[in-house]
């Protein structure tokens, strides 16, 4: 991976190319790559800055191959990612990173790959879709299941549909509520399980969304017979500096940040869902 500066907790300036509305409250933001370039593992993360607010951690969710390019999928919440959402073509943000762990797919070569995104938990698993599909014959099934709060909610709608088109990828979606009109599945991510065949022996999961969600979700996977070693998670909890230096992620001996944000459940399970630590 590239960095984008030597001074890891200096931004580089990047340049918007393309600001896209994804929602009413999401939004994707399409960099231009300093000089120097950038390039990123599928999982990690840049802090983004907004000059005279502050800065967040926001997951990368480009193609790791396209280096072009630097895209964050962003939903609005709080006052950094707000003002971000009002943000135009050919302004300027600061960026840091990339930083932390990723999703372990050169390792899992020769394996069936379940993926499964709660909200904007699709953003993050979106460039290991990518490498998956692009180099296709190196897996073996693979299996998407995302769920959102209301069909208006879902991003990607394009991609999405075609993801869909392809016959070497399973895709199941659903929302918790919806309205006349939506066809789909309608229930938490977790009401997809019933639908899919795994091979308990062949399978790593790859799980990305609210806690709550990645918490009913494991204990389905542990019905259908994955093990804790299979099961990767990504957990951001409150991360300010990207470097373990901050202490606001901390989660006992652990730093989100720097040892995260992907981890094997088997390595977590004792931290997962605990609070105040």
């Amino acid at each position: 991976m590239k960095a984008l500066i030597k001074d890891i907790m200096a931004p580089a300036v990047c340049v918007i190319q393309k600001f896209r509305k994804e929602t009413q409250d999401t939004f994707t933001l399409e960099l231009s790559p300093p000089e120097e370039g950038f390039s990123f593992s599928p999982g990690q993360f840049n802090m983004l800055y907004m000059y005279g607010i502050g800065e967040v951690p926001i997951s990368i969710s480009g193609d790791p191959a396209d280096t072009g390019r630097i895209i964050h999928t962003i939903r609005a919440y709080g006052a950094v990612t707000s003002r971000m959402m009002t943000l135009k073509k050919q302004e300027m943000i600061g960026v840091r990173g990339p930083f932390g762990t990723h999703w372990p797919i050169e390792d899992l070569v020769g394996r069936d790959i379940l993926l499964v995104a709660g909200g904007i938990g699709i953003a993050p698993l979106r460039p290991v879709l990518f490498h998956i599909l692009s180099n296709r014959t190196r897996y073996g099934k693979v299996l998407l299941l995302y769920g959102e709060r209301t069909p208006g909610d879902l991003i990607f709608r394009n991609q999405i549909e075609s993801w869909r088109g392809r016959f070497d990828l399973e895709l199941e979606v659903t929302v918790d509520s919806a309205r006349e009109g939506w066809r789909g599945n309608v229930g938490v991510v977790t009401t997809l399980m019933p639908r899919i065949v795994l091979d308990p022996s062949n399978t790593a999961a790859m799980l990305c969304g609210p806690e709550i969600m990645m918490h009913y979700t494991i204990q389905e996977l542990t019905k259908k017979g994955l093990r804790d070693d299979q099961i990767y998670i990504s957990m951001e909890r409150n991360m300010r500096c990207g470097i373990g230096l901050c202490g606001h992620c901390q989660l006992g001996p652990t730093f989100v940040c720097k040892d995260g944000p992907v981890f094997l459940l088997s390595k977590v399970r004792h931290l997962f869902r605990k609070r105040e630590l």
